[in-house]
């Protein structure tokens, strides 16, 4: 476990790019039984999810979301001094996304750009990065761009996956200002790479055979370009260390469960994050769901939550606990203080 903490560095503004068009679960009955359909939907809480053209990129999404953070708080591009971009579904192998995005966004050649690879749980270890960064002497505003279009590498007649996963484009703003603490505790459990994973790649090289789709357990097809989730054993992870880790951030920084205005999850599954909030007593009021409305959206899943569900409510100082988990393993939680936070409406394109 790796526990961070910073002081007088934090979020003052976020926001969230979706495509336009929705695919509706109750449209699978190609895939999953009719009479399943909604046992199916009611057990993940999944309704509909919006999936990206396919020449949408994730870093299309972010640039979208972007310019939008930018134009509603007035942000030069000249004032960015580090540009993250969060995703497993980059524009290239090489060259890193980030440096496309500077481009794009017109920052200044200044800016410090990388790429950071990580699962559903990547948007609080990026965002510990950019936490980092910003208490830099150097560094006044960080951006993270976090975006994902898994559409894109899940095989539509996957019946494990398919039903999940959405996609969507973040922009969240990094700034030194009177925050307080923050404190990031994270983890990782490589034993449990085959959970989540893609099979063909650099280590197992990409061939003719690598494209071939083919019927895999219970009937799933997919090819080694596509992503395998064993939901299963992804459940019973999550379940088994998500509320520890909550409960132990909570013990280490002298907070309780009834000093957290809005606990944000990962929206992986309704049924699990039901689990969660059960476990931890906190009342539902105070806990965002957007996973009916856009799925599972992997690492862009946690700040467009926050877009979708907390826009406009974040004017003044509210304490916040962020939590994910995904491919790797790894999972992590976050609390801190947001001053004045502003949250721009989720946009499509």
């Amino acid at each position: 476990m790796a526990k961070i903490s910073f002081q007088g560095v934090g979020i003052t503004a976020l926001s969230a790019c979706v495509p336009p068009e929705v695919y509706y679960n109750k449209d699978l009955g190609y895939l999953i039984p009719q009479e399943e359909i909604e046992k199916t939907i009611e057990n993940i809480g999944i309704v509909e999810r919006r999936i990206a053209a396919p020449d949408v990129m994730a870093s299309d999404l972010c640039f979208k979301a972007a310019q939008r953070l930018m134009q509603d708080n007035d942000i030069q591009p000249e004032s960015i001094d580090v540009l993250l971009f969060m995703s497993q579904t980059g524009d290239y192998r090489i060259p890193a996304t980030s440096c496309l995005l500077q481009h794009r966004l017109g920052l200044p050649k200044e800016t410090m750009c990388f790429d950071i690879s990580l699962g559903c749980s990547g948007y609080l270890f990026a965002l510990s990065t950019a936490f980092a960064y910003a208490s830099l002497p150097g560094v006044n505003r960080v951006l993270l761009l976090d975006g994902e279009t898994f559409s894109k590498i899940v095989n539509r007649r996957d019946k494990v996956d398919w039903p999940l996963y959405g996609d969507a484009g973040t922009a969240t703003l990094i700034e030194k200002g009177d925050f307080g603490q923050s404190t990031f505790l994270l983890y990782t459990d490589g034993s449990g790479e085959d959970k989540l994973k893609i099979h063909a790649g650099m280590r197992n090289p990409i061939t003719p055979e690598s494209c071939v789709e083919r019927e895999q357990e219970e009937g799933n097809i997919r090819s080694d370009l596509e992503v395998f989730m064993d939901g299963m054993d992804v459940f019973n992870f999550a379940i088994s260390k998500v509320p520890k880790s909550i409960k132990l951030l909570l013990s280490e920084t002298g907070k309780t469960i009834d000093d957290v205005d809005y606990l944000v999850f990962h929206q992986a599954n309704r049924f699990m994050m039901d689990f969660f909030v059960k476990k931890l007593k906190i009342s539902h009021d105070r806990v965002p769901y957007c996973i009916h409305k856009y799925g599972n959206t992997s690492s862009a899943s946690v700040p467009l939550t926050i877009a979708s569900e907390l826009s406009g409510q974040l004017d003044g100082t509210h304490t916040v606990l962020l939590s994910a988990f995904g491919a790797g393993l790894s999972w992590g939680s976050a609390i801190m203080t947001t001053s004045d936070c502003n949250v721009s409406p989720v946009i499509e394109y």
